[in-house]
């Protein structure tokens, strides 16, 4: 799907972009203004989907560092414990087609706060019960009210943001992603090492209400939006129509391969960490999710650096960052395996930027159902390939834990440098076009 200087918005006017220029009376009077960057519009709005997305993946993620707490307390395995994430993430993907829906018909940010707060109450719920089953019942609603947000967050960036700050506010609204998902995992652990992992998961929930406050208030209201009635029957056309851009399909298997590859690295970590003979306690474990700082870094300069070298050789880049971290992290040394953290966490939220934001522009007037079926394929990656890495946790330990992300890593660079070389003339289009 190419594209010129001129966009198709949901009601099918051509808009430009990049240029506000007042070329008629009429343009000035009906088209609004993107948000620009350094504007106070533009700071609002990223303050507020930084805090959205901080809350988000703290509430997702805070259990992944609790999972050996889960083993020990209810009795299960490291596979089973697995699915206090995976099962949120796994319904998250499917809940999400319909929450982009939704968000079709009422409005963006009326589902992003409404999404947050429920998700608030469910952390803090969570809790409170003491049966396996219950948590897992809890961690799945969770994962449906929280869709609202990595559902409809990209999608009101790509409507409301100037081309020439989008790329800049998807990447800090993916940091924010970054530092709530390892504030989530830090607090719960440091919490629950001294207060149970009750307390650990309580924290996070009340974190949680507190960004929802800041969602509500500071998110500019939307401009551009164009309310959708679904029609059921068109929904398999629409969603269908995706499939049309040779590159789209390509983008949803990267992002299946980047979330499956980080979540099953962190997933077992602290199992390692927490055995013989590093025997590190909860809090120092914890403290390993610290690294989540570079992927705040990583997701808005790796951004950058794709509007200006494109964005299929920056992708292929971050995918082969995370090869040569996994590498590190076979290593027996605790400085290499720090290390290798680190890489992979850099490369994992620079691909995650790249990737997303490619889809919202190459998608058109079809970026609602892209971007869903792009988060689809995400969490599924999270879900699916997290909870199978947990059997080769248990047969072969984390060097089979390492072999098998290392194998879907290079899976996934194939697949980023294939798209590279056979739709760089589209790429290079989108970057001259300032996209």
């Amino acid at each position: 799907m190419g594209l010129d200087a001129m966009e198709l918005e949901h009601n099918g006017t051509p808009t430009c972009r990049d240029s506000l220029a007042p070329a008629t009376a009429l343009t000035a009077t009906v088209e609004q203004p993107h948000i620009r960057q350094g504007t106070p519009a533009f700071r609002r709005a990223v303050v507020a989907l930084f805090m959205a997305g901080f809350a988000t993946f703290g509430v997702l993620y805070c259990v992944q560092a609790l999972l050996p707490g889960f083993s020990h307390h209810f009795g299960v395995s490291a596979a089973n414990s697995a699915l206090a994430l995976s099962v949120s993430t796994g319904v998250l993907a499917v809940a999400m087609l319909g929450a982009g829906i939704l968000s079709d018909r009422v409005g963006r940010r009326p589902v992003m706060v409404a999404s947050l707060l429920v998700s608030s109450l469910l952390t803090l719920a969570t809790a409170m019960v003491d049966d396996w089953n219950t948590l897992l019942v809890l961690r799945a609603l969770l994962g449906v009210s929280l869709s609202g947000v990595p559902a409809v967050a990209m999608t009101w960036l790509v409507e409301e943001m100037d081309s020439r700050a989008l790329g800049l506010a998807m990447g800090l609204y993916i940091g924010g992603n970054a530092v709530g998902g390892m504030s989530g995992r830090l607090i719960a652990g440091v919490v629950a090492d001294h207060g149970g992992w009750r307390a650990g998961i309580g924290a996070v929930g009340v974190i949680a209400l507190l960004a929802t406050f800041a969602l509500w208030t500071q998110l500019p209201a939307s401009r551009h939006f164009r309310a959708r009635h679904a029609e059921p029957a068109r929904l398999p056309a629409r969603f269908g129509g995706v499939f049309g851009d040779a590159a789209l399909p390509w983008l949803f298997a990267c992002g299946f391969l980047l979330l499956g590859v980080f979540v099953t690295v962190y997933n077992y970590l602290g199992y390692h960490l927490m055995a013989p003979p590093y025997d590190l306690s909860q809090t120092v474990v914890g403290l390993i999710f610290i690294v989540y700082l570079v992927g705040s870094f990583s997701s808005a300069w790796m951004g950058q650096l794709a509007n200006c070298l494109g964005r299929g050789p920056v992708l292929a880049l971050s995918f082969t960052l995370m090869v040569g971290g996994v590498l590190l992290l076979m290593l027996p040394w605790l400085w290499a395996m720090a290390l290798g953290i680190a890489v992979v966490t850099f490369g994992f939220f620079g691909g995650h930027s790249v990737a997303s934001s490619w889809v919202g522009v190459r998608a058109g007037a079809m970026r609602a159902e892209a971007s869903a079926l792009y988060l689809l394929s995400y969490y599924l990656g999270s879900s699916l390939l997290g909870a199978l890495g947990g059997v080769f946790y248990t047969r072969w330990g984390w060097i089979g834990v390492c072999s098998y992300v290392l194998v879907l890593t290079l899976l996934g660079m194939g697949a980023a440098w294939w798209a590279w070389r056979h739709l760089q003339v589209t790429s290079d289009v989108q970057v001259a076009v300032g996209r």
